[in-house]
Parts: structure tokens; sequence; C-alpha cells
């Protein structure tokens, strides 16, 4: 079995793109994306110490002209009019009970895209060695039209941002239990971009989605990789297929900046999904992702939040292991959860929160070098994976 290393201190600034306001986009008290999720994971970040080796950097309102290089125009009015007028509309996915309208809903989600661009800027500019926006990553959001939480895709317009600026090779990488097919779409046919996304397989869960075959537009064939993962894949199973097809595709892309999202959706008390990660796996996804970006990338990482609705016994540790990472400074596992955040749990939601930073679980897996087998559901997704684009790539999809 092989275990996960841990990360090296990274040399540089590093950053995290945040401001109190970003918590308006919110759909509701019944919606599951709860703002206070992000609420909770500064504080525990902030008791932790994290905070104090990240710059909190004011997070930017997106402009029109920057909303504009993803989403229709159509699409945008559209966001504004049912902010204003309350009233859905079903015909841009607005109004539904996945994205309810709210008051000023075009504001609060252009500051969430002003946010993960200037995380963008922060990275390009060398200004950061690697910088976060965990409200980010909203991956789902169309052209034309809101789908799965999301009204405008941040991530997307990060990335185009990054292209815009000359960037000639940029990696994308989605961890968040359902397939990021809004990223995916919106370079579908475009070389410079690789988007790798492993996730539940969409037989059984949204956006139905994110099949082996799905590889790119016919001028960017290969630049589309989807991991379609069984019902219940645990850390042992998620690290072994992240491991047979990701690190192998960045290498050879050879990317200039690494682009991730880190939806913690994938935990096995997650109540959206069927996964069965623990923290111990996520936190491990997350230092391979900080290795990969030091490879390859010189470090230039830009790091988003995504999914993940299990608001207190979750996101906010899995988050925190993130920011830590981002930070240069990754925490022990085994640290025990402050008594002041676990008290402040208590007080505002009346939940008893986990004791310890760690589910107490080894994030170790089995190589892809040791063999394939056929007879596990697993395996045959990962090589399927591998077979239809490893080629793609020069590279031999056999083990």
């Amino acid at each position: 079995m092989t275990t996960t290393t841990e990360p090296t201190s990274c040399q540089g600034h590093s950053t995290v793109v945040f401001d109190d306001s970003l918590a308006d986009y919110d759909f509701g008290p019944t919606h599951p994306m709860a703002p206070i999720r992000v609420d909770l994971t500064m504080r525990l970040a902030g008791e932790l110490g994290v905070l104090d080796r990240l710059k909190v950097v004011e997070a930017p309102m997106g402009t029109p002209e920057q909303l504009l290089t993803i989403h229709e125009e159509s699409y945008i009015e559209a966001v504004i009019r049912a902010g204003r007028s309350g009233e859905p509309d079903l015909a841009h996915g607005l109004g539904t009970e996945d994205d309810p309208v709210f008051p000023h809903i075009h504001d609060a989600s252009a500051h969430i895209v002003g946010a993960s661009i200037e995380a963008c800027r922060q990275v390009y500019s060398g200004e950061s060695l690697h910088s976060a926006n965990i409200m980010g990553g909203l991956h789902h959001a169309m052209r034309g039209r809101a789908s799965g939480f999301c009204i405008y895709n941040d991530v997307a317009a990060g990335i185009q941002w990054l292209l815009d600026q000359g960037v000639k090779k940029v990696a994308y990488v989605d961890v968040d239990v359902h397939h990021g097919d809004g990223v995916e779409r919106a370079f579908w046919n475009d070389p410079r971009v690789l988007t790798i996304s492993l996730h539940e397989t969409g037989q059984l869960l949204f956006p139905g989605t994110g099949f082996a075959e799905e590889v790119g537009g016919p001028e960017a064939e290969g630049s589309a990789v989807n991991v379609a993962l069984p019902p219940g894949t645990a850390d042992h199973g998620w690290l072994r297929a992240f491991h047979a097809v990701v690190p192998d595709l960045i290498r050879e892309f050879q990317p200039e900046i690494l682009v991730t999202q880190q939806g913690c959706d994938s935990h096995t008390d997650d109540p959206l999904a069927d996964l069965a990660l623990s923290v111990d796996g996520q936190r491990a996804a997350y230092v391979a992702l900080h290795e990969l970006a030091h490879e390859v990338c010189a470090g230039k990482w830009v790091a988003f939040g995504g999914g993940g609705y299990a608001v207190v016994d979750v996101v906010p540790r899995a988050w925190t292991h993130l920011l830590a990472l981002v930070s240069g400074n990754p925490l022990e596992p085994t640290l025990d959860v402050p008594g002041g955040w676990r008290e402040h749990v208590q007080t505002r939601l009346g939940r008893v929160a986990p004791l310890r930073m760690t589910d107490g679980r080894e994030p170790a897996y089995r190589d892809w070098g040791s063999g394939y087998d056929p007879g596990t559901w697993l395996d045959r997704q990962v090589h399927a994976t591998r077979t239809a684009v490893f080629p793609l790539h020069g590279l031999d999809p056999m083990p």
C-alpha cells in the first residue's frame, strides 16, 4: 500500500481572498449551501493560527466585462432582472429549487467572480505563490443558465482571465463529488486548458455527465478528463483513482498554473452524495495537489472551495486543512479542534462539534502500477479513463 507524503514548507507569500460580504451569496435558511460553512471555516482557521500565515485580501466585485468573458449578455441581464423582481426565470435556470432567486443575486454572484479573479491575479502577478477563495468553486454555471447552486461560473472566469493575460496552459483539477461540467464546457474546445474531474458517477448523481468518453471537442481532444467513481468509494479507492490519472497527465501537460476546486461533499457524512471519503482522505488529495503545483508549476496554485454540505462536521475542518496547505504550513491531522470554536458552534447552532482535525483514518492506497483488477467497478472506471485519454497525450494507458 502507498501512503501519502507530507509537503515541504513552501517559500513565498500566500493569500486568501475573503471578506464577510461574500456571505451575501445566500439562497435562504433551508438551502443546503449555507454561508455559515465559510464563516465556520474562517473562524476555525483563525483559532488554529492558519490566518496568521496568510494575508487576507479583500474581494473585489467582478466587472461586467469579466462576466461577459464567460456568460451571455442576455443571461447576465436575466440575473439582474430576477434579483430586482423576485420572479423566477426558468429558461435561464433561475428560481428553481437548486437556484432560488434572492435580492441582489447579481451583485452577490459577481462578487465571488471578482474574488476568484483576484486569487488568479495574485498568483499570475507573483504577489502570491498560492492563493485561495473558499467561497469560489461554483463550477456548474453555464454560459446561459444557472445550475447546481451556481449562478456565475467564477472558476471559468478566473481561468479565462489567466488566458487573457497570456498564460499558455492552465490545468484545472476538480475533486468535488459532482462533475465539474460548467468549467469543462467553457473550455471544451480549448487545448490551452486541461480539465480533470473526479466525481461520483453521473449514472446516479447530478449533473448526470462526466464519463470517460467525454474527452473534449474536435480541436482539443484529450483536454477534458473524467473519472466517474462508484458510490461508496472511500479514501483508498479515491486516492488510487486520483494517483492513477492526475499526476501523469499534469506532468505531461506542463501547465504554467494549477487551478483546483476542493468541494468536500465527497465525505461520507455529506447529505447530498454517496462517496465515503474521510477528512484525512480529502486532506491527502490537497497534499497531492500542492505537491504537483510545486513539481510542475513552480508552485503557482490557485485553490477554490466548492460543494460541501456537512457544514459543521466536515467543511470547516477540510477547508482549514486546505488553507493551511495554501499557507505552506500544513496542520497535523491529529490536532485538537480548539475549545473556543467548539463553544461557538454549540452556542450558534446547538451542535456538538468534532474534537479533532482528523477522522482517524490512514489515507493509504494501492498504486495503479501494482495491477488493474477488471473485476472491480472502480478499476474498470479508472481503466476506461486512462484508455480514453492517455493515448491522446502520448501516454501508455496500461499499468
